[in-house]
């Protein structure tokens, strides 16, 4: 999701109020309508999950989207692969797939689930095997699904098969920092 499409502006009669999950430096226009571009005016820097604000021109509701960023299971390709997983300031975790995969398939919503319940702690991927065979070669993938779990560019460990939730949790877990 683009930054530009991060924040949704709708008129109230109660004030502005900005909602937000992640503290971020924005440039917020003083009169909106619809979704905006961020380079505008003044730069405002957001702390906490709510701030008020008393807009010039209208009374408007400013609603975070980036959220919904955070917590998408990104595809991979051999291009995005540096950038995207290796360069990662958080703790990765990949999902090595193919469409055709049945057990692929039956993993996929239990990553969904895992990326949004630990929005902002780690950082979800998704490579798919028939795209990007050399990824899977680099890592010796031999089989699908297998998740790969990366901390500072660093492979730490890999769980094969459509394994429960439960344990891609516990393993999540010994990587992330309390």
């Amino acid at each position: 999701m683009a930054m530009k499409n991060c924040f949704q502006v709708c008129t109230s009669g109660r004030g502005g109020v900005v909602q937000c999950s992640q503290p971020l430096k924005i440039h917020l226009p003083t009169s909106c309508k619809g979704i905006f571009n961020i380079a505008n005016k003044d730069l405002l820097s957001l702390s906490s999950s709510s701030l008020r604000l008393k807009p010039r021109s209208q009374k408007a509701r400013f609603v975070c989207k980036a959220r919904e960023a955070l917590n998408e299971v990104q595809a991979v390709t051999d291009s995005s692969w540096d950038n995207l997983v290796i360069s990662s300031e958080n703790p990765a975790l990949v999902e090595f797939w193919a469409p055709w995969c049945g057990p692929c398939r039956m993993i996929a919503p239990v990553i969904d689930e895992l990326a949004k319940e630990y929005a902002g702690k780690i950082s979800c991927f998704k490579v798919n095997t028939d795209e990007c065979p050399n990824i899977a070669n680099k890592y010796g993938i031999r089989s699908i699904p297998t998740v790969l779990f990366f901390k500072k560019g660093e492979k730490k460990e890999s769980v094969i098969g459509a394994v429960p939730k439960t344990t891609l949790s516990s393993t999540i877990e010994k990587y992330i920092d309390a």
